[in-house]
């Protein structure tokens, strides 16, 4: 057979164990235009291509690979990933499968809030409120231990308020400027859906200087409306229209990888230890900070160090915004407090001894 005549029949009578895009496509699952796809972008090259007629052909090994490309490509591996998933070795190739199931299953889990979340929705419209009830004295310690941690940055709205959470047997209020989280939960009956609302930091400090005695307050939740009314009196306002980040992440990483070091503090004396401490100063995007550098010593007590001790002992130290700090020890009371220690990289939390209803969570800055 001549060169020409090989060209003509499309190689078929040379390359015998050679497959068409056709049959490529039958062997693997893939569409035609699926492999042309992934010809163009790199991921899977015919083996040969007629030159006259732009033919392509596979060989055995490819429509192997086209049918782990078919697989990837059905639970959403993106190009770049089946790219890697074919040129690593097989150990890799099945930790980067892994990461992708990981990946998978924390969408599916955020999904299944979401629905959650829109299935809520839904239900107001019928039942546009919920109703949570809590002692006045409850409520004012709830608002003054998260208020602290509220965000001011005009391009992140949805930070600009206290979100209120309800779920069947609890009510949490949760505020987060990105670089702090204060959480508190306490144990309610929601009557009506469970709820989250975004309650304007207006709405929070109204209700916080409200005057009067201990008494129950009925918080009204819903989407158009929130509502605070005690005996004789109602503070009330719209919620902010945002999706709130999900608090909830932070609250699984903060015990994640083992349990971090607790070291008892007495709040006054660490406020002024802290206070009293040689400055430390760090610039982040142009801006200075002040830092307070935190260790566990070795009666397991909270040392505060300086720059130079830091730096020469990053693994054993954790440094945070001053500022920060003292606002959260002073947020979290006078008397016994637990700060949870648990690396340089990892979140710093105060909370009170035996009470984890509410505490706060730090960033931590690296040098």
């Amino acid at each position: 057979m001549t060169l020409d005549l090989v060209e003509a029949a499309g190689f078929q009578g040379v390359e015998s164990d050679m497959r068409s895009i056709g049959e490529t496509a039958r062997a693997s699952g893939l569409s035609v235009s699926a492999l042309r796809f992934y010809d163009r972008e790199g991921v899977l090259v015919p083996a040969l291509v007629d030159p006259e007629n732009g033919y392509r052909w596979y060989s055995e090994p490819q429509v192997d690979q086209a049918r782990l490309v078919a697989g990837l490509r059905r639970v959403g591996m993106p190009v770049a990933g089946i790219v890697a998933v074919l040129g690593a070795d097989r150990a890799v190739a099945h930790q980067l499968l892994h990461r992708h199931l990981c990946r998978l299953e924390d969408g599916l889990a955020d999904a299944r809030r979401e629905l959650s979340r829109v299935h809520a929705l839904l239900d107001t419209q019928e039942n546009p409120m919920t109703t949570v009830t809590l002692s006045r004295a409850v409520l004012a310690a709830a608002l003054d231990s998260v208020r602290f941690a509220v965000g001011s940055d005009p391009e992140l709205p949805m930070l600009a308020g206290v979100l209120v959470d309800a779920e069947a047997d609890s009510v949490t209020f949760v505020a987060t400027d990105r670089y702090r989280m204060a959480i508190h939960r306490e144990p309610a009956t929601a009557d009506g859906p469970p709820t989250r609302v975004i309650a304007p930091i207006s709405w929070v400090d109204r209700l916080r200087d409200h005057p009067g005695q201990d008494e129950l307050v009925d918080l009204h939740l819903g989407s158009a409306a929130i509502e605070a009314s005690g005996d004789g009196w109602t503070v009330k306002d719209t919620p902010l229209a945002y999706d709130y980040p999900d608090y909830r992440r932070a609250i699984e990483a903060r015990t994640a990888d083992g349990s971090p070091r607790p070291a008892p503090v007495d709040a006054a004396a660490l406020r002024a230890t802290v206070g009293g401490a040689p400055r430390v100063v760090h610039t982040h995007e142009g801006v200075d900070h002040e830092l307070a550098i935190l260790s566990i010593d070795a009666e397991g007590g909270i040392d505060v160090v300086g720059a130079e001790q830091w730096r020469a002992g990053q693994d054993r130290h954790v440094a945070v915004n001053r500022e920060f700090l003292l606002e959260a020890l002073s947020a979290g009371g006078d008397g016994q407090l637990v700060l949870e220690l648990d690396g340089p990289i990892r979140p710093l939390t105060i909370r009170r001894p035996a009470d984890d209803r509410a505490y706060s969570l730090l960033m931590p800055v690296k040098p």
